[in-house]
């Protein structure tokens, strides 16, 4: 049966139950779910993931039952058990100020303050706050108080975890919601402190919450956004995929999940129209717009991201955190969106620390609690290199044949900084030539091995647009990255790159600089490129990608940036440059780098028109460059 309300004006609700959860989670379903994050291959959420997350809470709520009517093996009924010991759960339906309700979930602990609260708007997706109860009953056992919401309009109808209202994509809404969560805390909770964890959506929402609201002590913002319009829309280029995907994980279609004025910009945005609206929109739920707001609040901001980000990627991220004068870290990881942390968020990681998680609570013990854990010593940046970690072959526990996957048996290493701006410690300019004899591929030419200029200028080189090449970004949206989070980076043959419809520079095989170390090259932070471009098209875009080219011709992306150019006439040129993607990454000895240029990704909506011929080119007055920051 249901507790009985924690508080005595009755603010808590009957817990209705999730439908379908009737038999317990056994011990090989829970060790089947070992290492998992939050996604299926096909880039949704993952059923056994949510069918967890609701069998804890229902556990957590209900409790955990005996013998055939056990919910949970027996170590996760340990671990539930322990956190009721300590802290009474509660169900809620938050009202908000425009009467709105939200569901969450409480653990009030119950020993003597006093105790600060951790308020964890739920991310992006229709199952709301249960996916995330590991992460509250770890935060609940290191003394927070815990109020997890689903910000409005997520969920699926009939789910208790879903919220009512209208998505107001971290608009003025959300805003205002956060405040009421806080308000109806701090009656109910009487919290010595109260800071925001988000993870993605929650995330965006935490920083925006704490810039409006100076109640909050600190921030720990998970994959997440700084800038949402230039995560969506960026050097002219729409992000397509990720709003696709972000649309169909809402728990509904687009006409009952938003307000007829937010359906008209998703609308712009999906059909190339009023992007000017659509970057307008995004400004206004981007936290670096208040960075004024939380530098007064003096709001210590904790932000985790990924290299290969495929929602919210990197350097607009990095835009934010350089203008943020409070305290402030930034952990940047291999893999993608959520893969570092989500196995620990969702309690696929049993008796494992998962690092990310760890030292985020630990930033949050610091602010909240005042607890000196090490965190007062550390340096603002610490970046995972890619992929400096060491693997195993799996092996197939029937045959003991190698599955093809692997696996880490070894850490990638991790590098400190005492801010961004010390990531690089300086820059390599490298010449592009034409192409060779024969057509052959064009080369890449540090300065002091350019014989002369007219080695890297006066060339041009023609392709034709609108064909996508095996030079993608990635397989899917997390996918990709959740590989190679776990020891498996995605392989590209080299060879197989179709030179009609992409233009290709590589350098000879690297050597490393002297006195540097062992690696041909440290790239640290956000390489740089110009070329000059005409089309037959009166818009063209150029994707640029960086690879790690093996002797044996397969790669591994470094980063990659597309660039979309409007208004070109068929008979002139245009020089543009523009910023790939902050990278850190180590070029073995005897490898090569390989920049590839072609004009489609599956991840972008582009400006290209298929079999129209694109001309790129390097004129005196504008040498193409490749600028590698290294460090």
């Amino acid at each position: 049966m249901p507790q009985a309300s924690p508080f005595a004006n009755g603010s808590s609700e009957e817990f209705p139950g999730f439908p379908g959860i009737t038999a317990g989670l056994t011990a090989a379903e829970a060790s089947r779910l070992s290492g998992r994050g939050l996604w299926a291959p096909d880039g949704t959420v993952d059923p056994d993931v949510v069918r967890l997350g609701q069998t804890l809470t229902t556990a957590l709520l209900n409790g955990t039952g005996e013998g055939p009517e056990a919910l949970l093996p027996a170590e996760l009924a340990a671990d539930v058990e322990e956190v009721r010991s300590r802290a009474l759960p509660a169900y809620h339906r938050i009202e908000a100020t425009d009467g709105i309700r939200l569901s969450a979930l409480s653990l009030r602990q119950l020993g003597p303050g006093p105790h600060p609260l951790v308020v964890v708007p739920a991310g992006w997706t229709p199952f709301g706050w249960p996916l995330f109860l590991r992460a509250y009953l770890d935060l609940a056992r290191r003394g927070h108080h815990v109020l997890a919401y689903t910000p409005r309009g997520l969920g699926i109808p009939g789910l208790p975890s879903t919220s009512e209202g209208f998505v107001d994509v971290a608009g003025p809404h959300d805003w205002a919601d956060g405040s009421a969560v806080i308000d109806f805390a701090t009656d109910h909770l009487a919290p010595s402190a109260i800071g925001f964890l988000g993870e993605s959506y929650g995330s965006g929402i935490s920083q925006l919450v704490a810039a409006h609201d100076d109640r909050v002590t600190a921030v720990v913002a998970l994959s997440t956004w700084g800038n949402l319009a230039t995560s969506l829309y960026d050097h002219g280029t729409r992000h397509l995929a990720a709003v696709k995907a972000l649309l169909a994980l809402t728990g509904g279609p687009v006409e009952t999940k938003f307000d007829a004025r937010n359906q008209e910009v998703l609308a712009d945005f999906l059909a190339d129209r009023n992007l000017d609206r659509v970057v307008e929109w995004g400004r206004l739920r981007a936290p670096e717009s208040y960075l004024h707001l939380t530098n007064d609040n003096e709001t210590p901001t904790f932000f985790s991201n990924t290299w290969h980000e495929g929602l919210f990627a990197v350097n607009q991220l990095l835009r934010t955190f350089e203008g943020l004068d409070v305290p402030k870290r930034l952990n940047l990881w291999i893999g993608d969106h959520a893969a570092p942390e989500g196995p620990g968020l969702v309690g696929t990681e049993p008796g494992r620390p998962n690092l990310p998680l760890a030292e985020a609570y630990a930033w949050l013990d610091h602010h909240l609690k005042g607890e000196r854990n090490g965190v007062e010593d550390w340096e603002q940046v610490c970046n995972e290199v890619m992929f400096t970690y060491v693997t195993a072959p799996v092996l197939d526990p029937g045959t003991g044949e190698p599955t093809g996957e692997r696996r880490i048996v070894e850490e990638a290493r991790r590098e400190s900084r005492a801010d961004w701006s010390r990531v690089t410690a300086g820059v390599e300019v490298l010449g592009l030539t034409g192409d060779g004899a024969g057509g052959t591929d064009g080369r890449l030419l540090p300065a002091g091995e350019t014989s002369a200029p007219s080695e890297v200028t006066g060339w041009r080189r023609a392709y034709l647009a609108g064909v996508d090449t095996e030079a993608t970004v990635m397989d899917g949206l997390m996918k990709t990255g959740q590989a190679e989070r776990a020891g498996s980076p995605k392989t590209y043959d080299t060879r197989k790159i179709d030179r009609r419809h992409a233009v290709v520079w590589t350098t000879a095989p690297l050597t490393a600089p002297e006195g540097e170390g062992t690696a041909g090259r440290r790239i640290r932070g956000v390489p740089r490129l110009r070329l000059t471009v005409r089309s037959t098209a009166a818009s063209a875009c150029l994707v640029a990608h960086l690879f790690d080219v093996a002797e044996d011709g397969t790669a591994r992306i470094i980063t990659h940036e597309p660039l979309s150019v409007y208004g070109l006439t068929p008979d002139q040129d245009r020089t543009v440059t523009w910023r790939l993607q902050a990278a850190a990454y180590d070029i073995d000895t005897g490898h090569r780098l390989m920049l590839v240029v072609d004009s489609k990704d599956p991840l972008y909506g582009d400006a290209s028109v298929t079999w129209t011929q694109t001309v790129v080119s390097s004129p005196q007055d504008a040498p193409a460059f490749l600028e590698l920051p290294l460090g």
